[in-house]
């Protein structure tokens, strides 16, 4: 690896340089045009996926030819790559040092709080608000409910100009949790408190465990072992400005053609059940907003809190850029693991996996509005501006 800025021992590291506030009515034209066209291009992948499912014979029994832990190959394929490209841009070298200092503890706690206490627990009852006549559609919104993010938050992070460095740590956080807690939280939330009685077909601990291991250990791995390769290589400049702005683009191009291949499988089933397709959209919308807006909600009144105590002259930790980290951490799921272990459990012809693969074609759109949202409040509300060091 070539040179690098070291940090001393024991101490924090420096903060990122706080990027210029950008005018909201500016943020599409930040976007890159795989960014876009990302909302357009899942309707399309949706739209031509059912098409083919429709009007192809033959399609779904092509794609069962050859399967990898119950899942088609093809499929298996882009819910891994849709993964491995953002888990290679976690920058895993700085957790040593972030976690020797004092201000990550409170964030740490406060996702914690909301991804694995208060998240479950909301999209659960939403779920049984708006779906108690759809078990199976039911259980796969739930599932989705229990996948924690991974994947998009860290861009709508960066477009609403939150702390890198904290996103990346709780991506982590969340990823190593996931694969100890998934397995064992679905089986509670769907199998117990999502009622799924013991006639009707049912997680089995095991299988949920091998999925969540396919498909975030092996794109996790994958990651590490790419991000370091490639600085051992080349250099950390190139890693940076070179390797990861092409290697991006992959994780938006294995979703949508998972998209497009899910969709081509389940074409005659989305057509014939059009109705409670788009009742799935209901908990999910409600899902983002309410968890976004209680996680801004909560770092902005300690904000304020902090500096009536500290004075405005003082550091805090819970700035306008943790609010954002805060927020999309917790308004965000891992679709893609959901996806995975929807299929692998229930089948890719099945209600759950359908209803999995909703969540991809509700964020995109809400989550980019919530950015907008983010952008109007860190002008729009009074901030302590100094931020803490990570």
């Amino acid at each position: 690896m070539d040179s690098e800025k070291k940090v001393d021992e024991g101490k924090a590291i420096s903060p990122i340089p706080a990027q210029e506030r950008v005018d909201p009515k500016n943020l599409f034209k930040r976007l890159s045009i795989l960014d876009r066209l990302l909302t357009p291009a899942i309707l399309v992948a949706m739209v031509v996926g059912v098409l083919i499912g429709e009007y192809v014979p033959g399609v779904q029994d092509a794609f069962d030819t050859a399967q990898f832990n119950g899942v088609s190959i093809p499929i298996a394929i882009g819910l891994i790559i849709m993964m491995w490209p953002v888990l290679t841009k976690v920058q895993y070298e700085t957790l040593p040092q972030v976690f020797r200092t004092s201000g990550i503890w409170p964030h740490l706690g406060i996702s914690l709080l909301f991804n694995w206490v208060v998240g479950p627990l909301v999209m659960v009852g939403l779920a049984w608000a708006t779906l108690p006549d759809l078990p199976t559609y039911r259980t796969g919104v739930i599932m989705v409910g229990m996948a924690r993010c991974i994947a998009m938050v860290l861009i709508w992070c960066q477009l609403a100009q939150g702390d890198g460095t904290y996103c990346a740590i709780l991506v982590v956080l969340n990823s190593v949790l996931q694969m100890a807690l998934y397995s064992p939280y679905t089986l509670l939330f769907v199998n117990v408190v999502g009622g799924r009685g013991v006639s009707d077909t049912h997680l089995e601990y095991g299988r949920v465990a091998v999925s969540v291991l396919i498909y975030l250990g092996i794109p996790l791995g994958a990651g590490i072992a790419t991000r370091y390769a490639v600085w051992s290589l080349t250099s950390k400049t190139f890693l940076d400005t070179r390797f990861l702005p092409a290697f991006g683009p992959f994780a938006l191009l294995g979703l949508l053609y998972t998209i497009l291949v899910m969709f081509a499988y389940q074409g005659h089933h989305i057509v014939h059940n059009i109705r409670p397709v788009f009742r799935v959209f209901v908990p999910m919308i409600l899902y983002f907003l309410i968890m976004w807006s209680a996680a801004f909600a909560l770092v902005y009144w300690l904000n304020t809190r902090t500096k009536r105590k500290m004075g405005t002259n003082d550091k805090s930790k819970f700035g306008y850029e943790m609010a954002v980290v805060q927020a999309f951490t917790a308004g965000s799921n891992n679709f893609e693991l959901a996806i995975a272990v929807a299929i692998a459990t229930y089948g890719v012809g099945s209600d759950e996996a359908l209803a999995a693969t909703i969540g991809p074609l509700v964020e995109v759109p809400v989550l980019v509005g919530l950015t907008w949202v983010a952008l109007y409040l860190q002008g729009g509300l009074k901030w302590t501006e100094e931020r803490v060091d990570v």
